[in-house]
Formats: structure tokens, sequence, C-alpha cells
């Protein structure tokens, strides 16, 4: 069996544009934790650590596109928005990014950037406070969650989508036709999209039914501190750990519409990355990537999907907890 990668590769991109998105993405990262400080946010970081840890399993499984020969993942911004408001979705979603590139080797290293910009950014900073916001601000309740979530989750990714073929476009390192590579790119993410705002809408409505209150304060920005987050914490732990152990096993085998973009393109759904600073990168995701392609290394084993999936959650855990860890204690010290 053969797990995807599923984000954008260095060959698809110059070091220049791969500079400045990490930089842009990187002032995001640090905005957004000073607005978590400010707003005094810590009581969102046991729900950020489950729900980003829920995400990165969650994108393990590709979904088939009927009909199309073509996968999809959920990119998970919008839902970690519903759930916990903007700046600490940017930032959950934000180290699921980094661990799959550095520890999976999912998307390249110079790509990071851009990975944290088409799919973080994007949807935390434009989709959600411009489309989801103004449609349920006072307007709260299930129906709405579902037709927000639709729209939200597909304008974010038809963005997305268009924003991969700006950055390969500007880069000039492939051949890729502009217009065609459009062509192909914004229908299959309008499908995916589609697909991802139904799950996005089923687990959003579920949070609210359980605790409607949580939903409310993420949408306003306020504290989670005197809300209940409890059972919804071992509901995604109980979730992670079945959906990155066995459910992770089933995704399909079909290329994500990125690749398959390129694919239906050049015939091959790999660009090489070449030059001196990609290869020394690539070097240094080769070391540190204990996982690669969400396999044990020289292994088809499905064992190492399983692992990957329990692992990888772990790791997302500790990581936004450790970025909890130091909002807390600045918040302590102020």
């Amino acid at each position: 069996m053969n797990i995807l990668l599923m984000h954008m590769a260095d060959g698809l991109i110059s070091v220049p544009i791969g500079i400045i998105f990490l930089l842009v993405s990187f002032l995001f990262i640090i905005f957004s934790m000073k607005k978590m400080n400010n707003l005094k946010d810590e009581h969102k970081i046991p729900m950020m650590a489950v729900m980003g840890a829920f995400v990165f399993v969650a994108q393990m499984i590709n979904f088939t596109i009927p009909g199309t020969g073509s996968s999809g993942h959920i990119g998970g911004g919008i839902l970690l928005c519903m759930v916990l408001g903007q700046y600490p979705a940017f930032l959950s979603l934000c180290s699921v990014l980094i661990i799959q590139c550095l520890f999976f080797g999912d998307g390249g290293l110079l790509a990071l950037g851009c990975n944290m910009f088409n799919m973080g950014v994007i949807p935390c900073f434009i989709a959600y406070p411009f489309i989801i916001k103004p449609l349920l601000k006072n307007h709260l309740n299930s129906k709405r969650i579902m037709m927000t979530s639709l729209i939200g989750v597909v304008v974010g990714l038809e963005l997305g989508a268009l924003s991969v073929v700006l950055q390969t476009v500007f880069s000039q390192v492939t051949a890729l036709p502009f217009s065609s590579f459009l062509v192909l790119m914004l229908p299959i993410h309008f499908a995916i999209g589609f697909i991802e705002g139904l799950i996005t809408a089923f687990i959003v409505s579920y949070v609210y039914k359980e605790n409607s209150q949580m939903i409310d304060h993420a949408l306003l920005e306020h504290s989670f501190k005197h809300i209940e987050t409890k059972k919804l914490i071992q509901v995604f732990i109980v979730s992670i750990i079945f959906i990155g152990g066995g459910l992770s096993l089933f995704a399909s085998e079909y290329p994500d519409g990125l690749e398959w973009s390129i694919g239906g393109i050049t015939g091959s759904a790999e660009i090489e990355a070449n030059g001196d600073i990609k290869e020394a990168l690539a070097d240094v995701q080769e070391t540190t990537a204990f996982l690669p392609d969400y396999h044990f290394i020289d292994s088809e084993h499905d064992l190492g999907v399983s692992t990957s999936g329990i692992v990888g959650g772990a790791m997302t855990l500790l990581l936004i907890g450790t970025i909890g860890y130091f909002v807390s204690r600045k918040n302590k010290n102020g």
C-alpha cells in the first residue's frame, strides 16, 4: 500500500519564492502567537493540541474523487478556525505542516512556507474572517454551519489552488503553462473542497451539538476559560487513535489534486528539484524524516502507516503543547 505525499514539493518553486513565502508565513505565526497572548487564549491549548493531532491523522486519508482518477484530503484550516478561532487554528495547522515536512518528508522544506501560506494563511486569514464570520455572526445554528462550512472550505481551497499555480508560474522553474495548470487545478480542487466542506460541516455540527458555547466563543475570539472541553477532548483522542492507527490504511491510492493536475500536463506527477540549495535541503529532510512517505524506511508494510498516524498525532500534540507553554508563560509574566 502507498500513502501519497500531500503537499507542494520543492521542484515546483524557485528559491526566492520559497524564501519569500517562508518569511511571510513566519510573520503570520509570530502575529498569531501575539494575538493569542493578548487575547489570553491559553485555555484553548488542550483543544488546539487535540484538534491539531486530529487534522494530522485526518489528512492521511485521501478520498477518491469519482470519475477523475484523482483523490483529495482535508486541509483542515476552516475546521480548526470554526472550533478554535483563527489564531489558534493557524498555529495548530502550521504545527501539523512542520511535523509532516520534517519527520515524514511530506512537502518540500523549501516549499514549507508556501504550504503554510496556501493551507493556513488563506483559509485562516481570508476565507474565515471575510466569509464565515460575517455569515455566522448573530446567526449561529446548524443550517448556517452547514452552509458556511461548504462555502468557506471551497473558497479557501480554490484560492489555495490558485496560489499554488501562481507560485509555480512566477518561480519559472517548470514548463507548466499557466492556463493548462489552472484549468486542471481549480475544478479538481472544487470537487475536493465540496467533500471537505461536508466533512467539516459534520464535525463542527457535532461540536456545536455537544457544546454550542465553544463554536460561539471561537467565532468571537473569546477565551475557553469557562467552557468544559473534557468530553470533546476524549472523543477526539479516541478518533485520533482510530483514524491514525486503522482508518489511514484505507486511503485512496489515486494521486491527489496537485499531483493529478501536474500529471495531466507532463504525464508524471513528479517534478525533480534541481540546484545545490534544493539538494542540500533534500538531504536535511532525508536525515530528519524517520518515517518517510508515512512508512518505515525501506519498507511498505502497513504497520508503518499506522505507526506514522499514532506517532505523528503524538508529535503534533507535543509541539502545540510546547507553543502553548510559551504563550501561557508570557501571560503569567505579563
